[in-house]
């Protein structure tokens, strides 16, 4: 941890990722998913989908919907090339009794009602308190998303605001579920410049300021957004705060945090970031927080290739656990690695999300590239249109349940593709054999 000089709230601090604990990352059994098969059928043939969340209530719990469960994925037409998908990322919901078998209801907002030229990857929270409770209805929707470039602009543009879909409707009946407009949209956040990075003051990297995770402290009450962003490195005094040499310091992820003072789901406050990874890490993405016995479990997704140079990493599941929201975070595991692809088939599932099921954590992803051969996915941008459609999953992977002990976690087992059970829902008992090799077999 440092203490931040431009800090107004004394005696605060942040959380670091250092490259001494990211370089002993290793790809140990412990940390290995299975190998992963396409499903005999996609969430939706007629779409991409991948990074993937749900409709929860105000506690962190899945919301249930007169017994209908719901979640909300970007997407775009299967017909695309894969490596188009984040220019036209639409999210739509579907919703399933049994949280297995899932139904695409539709787009979440009209065409051309959100902010930005597309929507990336947030969160949903139903409430049931508050608001909706004073108008007598059953809940209220607050959906909030990534605003990524400019409503109508013609050439796209990478600007990123945090943003919110208030309002709507959920209807159920003997058919199914409908999420319906209107939504009134606002922009919630966006970057300071002093906290966190603006676009102009990014030196080149990967530029963030996304991903929205809304967040209800179970032990203070207090009510956050978590979201993934950059801290700023605008002067050699502030370069000295962080370890590494400068020419390390363009990788400079964060996670940053929001406060509602008033509670409101729309009220939103800047403070500092609660984990950076300075010097280590370009992009921490889609952080978000279980808390077990007591204590605050942050996962965040990152690639191999957003680590700095001389750091070897995967696209993989990270996590931490400090005893308060705020910190201090240690890496779990000793290196932050907790759940990553087998080495044959490196980028088969990516984006996860991970939530408490009893005594075990459920962790959701998608069925990203598979089938590669030892291909990069440089390599696969240059295959044939149709050999880039058939490495790509793009539907969602299986469930994979993870033991959390402390400081430790290991992988367990694997349920099937878009699985998503309740706490009540028994799982199936654990083959006391399961392991997984580093190098287990499967796609090449």
């Amino acid at each position: 941890m440092h203490d931040d000089p431009g800090n107004d709230r004394p005696g605060r601090s942040i959380s670091r990722w250092t490259r001494s604990q990211a370089a002993a990352i290793r790809r140990g059994e412990r940390a290995v998913a299975p190998v992963v098969y396409p499903p005999a059928e996609d969430v939706d043939p007629d779409l991409h989908v991948w990074d993937t969340w749900f409709l929860r209530d105000r506690d962190g719990s899945v919301a249930e919907i007169d017994g209908y469960r719901v979640i909300l994925s970007l997407t775009a037409p299967a017909e695309l090339l894969p490596g188009k998908r984040h220019d036209v990322a639409t999210i739509r919901y579907f919703y399933s009794r049994d949280g297995r078998e899932w139904t695409c209801g539709g787009r979440v907002f009209e065409e051309g009602a959100a902010f930005g030229s597309r929507q990336w990857a947030g969160s949903a929270l139903y409430d049931r308190s508050g608001a909706a409770a004073e108008d007598g209805e059953d809940g209220r929707l607050y959906l909030y998303y990534t605003a990524s470039g400019a409503r109508g602009e013609t050439e796209l543009t990478y600007t990123q605001r945090i943003a919110v879909g208030a309002g709507g409707a959920v209807e159920t009946d003997g058919d199914g579920l409908e999420i319906s407009g209107p939504f009134d949209h606002e922009v919630l956040l966006e970057p300071d410049g002093a906290e966190y990075e603006r676009e102009e003051q990014s030196r080149g990297m990967i530029y963030t300021f996304r991903d929205p995770w809304f967040f209800e402290d179970p032990a203070t009450g207090e009510t956050c957004l978590l979201f993934e962003a950059n801290t700023p490195i605008p002067d050699p005094e502030r370069e000295e705060r962080f370890e590494g040499d400068p020419e390390h310091l363009e990788f400079n992820g964060s996670v940053g945090l929001a406060v509602s003072p008033s509670g409101d789901p729309t009220d939103w406050e800047l403070e500092s970031p609660i984990l950076e990874g300075v010097g280590t890490n370009q992009e921490l993405e889609r952080p978000h927080v279980v808390v077990r016995d007591g204590r605050y479990y942050l996962f965040l997704s990152s690639h191999e290739h957003t680590f700095a140079e001389g750091l070897e990493g995967y696209d993989a599941l990270y996590g931490f656990v400090a005893d308060s929201l705020r910190g201090e975070y240690v890496p779990l595991n000793e290196s932050g690695l907790v759940l990553t692809n087998p080495e044959s088939a490196p980028f088969q599932t990516y984006s996860w999300l991970a939530y408490p099921h009893d005594e075990e954590v459920l962790v959701t992803s998608f069925f990203n590239y598979y089938d590669l051969r030892g291909l990069s996915l440089d390599d696969v941008a240059g295959l044939p249109d149709e050999e880039q459609q058939r490495r790509f999953g793009g539907t969602l992977a299986p469930t994979v349940r993870l033991g959390v002990d402390g400081t430790e976690t290991r992988v367990l087992g694997a349920l099937d593709h878009g699985h998503l059970p309740l706490p009540r829902e028994a799982l199936p008992p654990l083959l006391s054999s399961y392991r997984v090799d580093a190098d287990a077999g499967g796609y090449q």
